[in-house]
């Protein structure tokens, strides 16, 4: 039991624990930039291949 006590106190101590915290919190922001880039970026394109289809498509009269 002591020595469980004092390995939580040495990860206490040590700081690998904020660092790994830091790098997650980085990645969670990361991952949302690319997640609202792909976002916009499939809006745009859906969008401009819709014009084009609705462009080159024949009247429908014909």
């Amino acid at each position: 039991m002591r020595s469980l006590t004092k390995n939580v106190v040495n990860f206490l101590k040590r700081e690998d624990g904020p660092t790994a915290v830091e790098y997650a919190v980085m990645l969670a922001l990361i991952v949302v930039v690319c997640i609202a880039a792909i976002t916009t970026l499939g809006s745009n394109a859906n969008s401009t291949f819709s014009f084009v289809g609705s462009s080159i498509r024949p009247p429908s009269g014909s």
